[in-house]
């Protein structure tokens, strides 16, 4: 009896279903690799019935290949870095208009991936190495934070990512190694916060107390507050925040000081009217490079930039300040709060807060290491001192006093083993 041949379900290059992730797929002519289709707002298309929209999605994907290419990747055309990063700056561009990417994570992506095209642009992907974007990033003198080379080298990874998961091409730059994020160690002294108030207008006088006494992210937070986050409850002011970078919303009391300059502001700005609580002086909500600009004429006024440590001072030290502040218990006796509060209040998680601030100035977590060493937990000048110095003594008075004396359980054991 004859065999049956096995009928394919589908011809090559058009959509299925897969039953395991419910989502639609095609595969590339030419390779093995399954590549997720995705609908106008760049979800995944899911459902068996979803078979008209999966088609439509496929034939927008082979629409562009024809117009990128008159041979199609079906002939192996090769992606060129340029192509990657255009394609993730179409993207961001859409995400930023839908509110899910901040408009500066786009300006800073356009100008970084512009930058690693005018380096790399026409290098097919497949011949990409992690040692070419190294190179590109230490070619810039201004570019020595770690800070800085580690959001970049994260922007470059997230476009490679994002063309591997939409069009199959394998990511060569996989496994790079981010610089290590470094603990955030610089807050304003009491001093400091006065001086800022001395010299600064009231406006951004305001938007910086605010922050030091809430910590929350200066440009894409708190500058976003409106009267209707803001809350009386009982027991006092909380405000609802949400955190475009974690994509978020927390609730946070506030203090007394904060709360009672909350509603002063609030007059000129009700609910309904569509404006910041916390507004610069020509009534329009405190932008990034605003902010930056004012803070680099306030350290001059007031003689920071001589300073080695001051001179580093900018708007996001207020956030620092808050953390170390509760930290340290500032507000509350010296009774420093934990790292898993601190994240909370600040829109972290435990771990990140505990790299960026818990190291060095979580007294919660250093109290049980000078106790493990029979330390008691006194102020640094108490411990600090050093103990008195010995006087010398006589070979004969030293074995007088230093013979140690003999308890009846040891004569009575000397005894027994006489």
């Amino acid at each position: 009896m004859a065999r049956k041949t096995k009928q394919r379900r589908q011809s090559h290059g058009s959509a299925w279903h897969w039953k395991q992730t419910d989502c639609w797929y095609y595969t590339l002519p030419g390779t093995k690799k399954r590549i997720a289709l995705f609908d106008d707002q760049g979800e995944r298309i899911r459902g068996k019935d979803n078979k008209e929209a999966a088609e439509i999605s496929l034939a927008r994907e082979k629409l562009s290949w024809d117009s990128e290419s008159n041979e199609g990747p079906a002939l192996g055309q090769p992606w060129l870095v340029a192509r990657v990063c255009s394609d993730y700056l179409v993207y961001t561009e859409r995400s930023q208009n839908d509110g899910s990417v901040s408009e500066g994570y786009h300006r800073n992506a356009t100008q970084w991936l512009n930058d690693l095209c005018s380096y790399c642009g026409a290098l097919p992907v497949s011949q990409l190495k992690r040692g070419h974007i190294l190179e590109w990033v230490d070619q810039h003198e201004s570019w020595k934070s770690p800070a800085t080379r580690r959001c970049i080298i994260a922007v470059v990874m997230a476009a490679f990512n994002r063309v591997e998961e939409m069009h199959g091409i394998s990511n060569p730059i996989k496994g790079i190694k981010l610089p290590k994020a470094e603990p955030r160690l610089t807050s304003f002294s009491p001093e400091d916060e006065k001086a800022i108030y001395k010299v600064t207008e009231p406006c951004f006088g305001n938007f910086l107390f605010a922050a030091i006494h809430t910590g929350l992210r200066p440009f894409s937070e708190l500058a976003q507050i409106k009267a209707e986050d803001v809350e009386e409850t009982p027991r006092g002011m909380m405000w609802r925040v949400y955190a475009s970078k974690t994509k978020k919303t927390r609730k946070i009391p506030v203090r007394p000081e904060v709360a009672e300059l909350t509603r002063q502001l609030m007059k000129s700005a009700p609910r309904g009217s569509g404006l910041p609580v916390f507004r610069n002086t020509l009534g329009k909500p405190w932008k990034r490079t605003t902010g930056v600009v004012r803070f680099i004429d306030l350290r001059e006024k007031i003689g920071w930039n001589d300073d080695p440590l001051r001179k580093k001072y900018s708007c996001y030290t207020s956030r620092h300040t808050f953390a170390h502040r509760m930290l340290s218990g500032f507000w509350n006796n010296g009774a420093g709060c934990t790292i898993e509060t601190l994240a909370e209040l600040m829109g972290d998680t435990p771990k990140v807060a505990y790299d960026h601030y818990g190291k060095e100035w979580g007294k919660h977590y250093q109290d049980p290491l000078w106790k493990a060493i029979g330390e008691s937990t006194l102020p640094a000048s108490t411990q600090a001192k050093s103990p008195p110095a010995k006087r010398k003594k006589s070979a004969a008075s030293s074995a007088t006093k230093t013979r140690p004396k003999r308890t009846k359980a040891s004569t009575s054991r000397n005894k027994r083993h006489g």
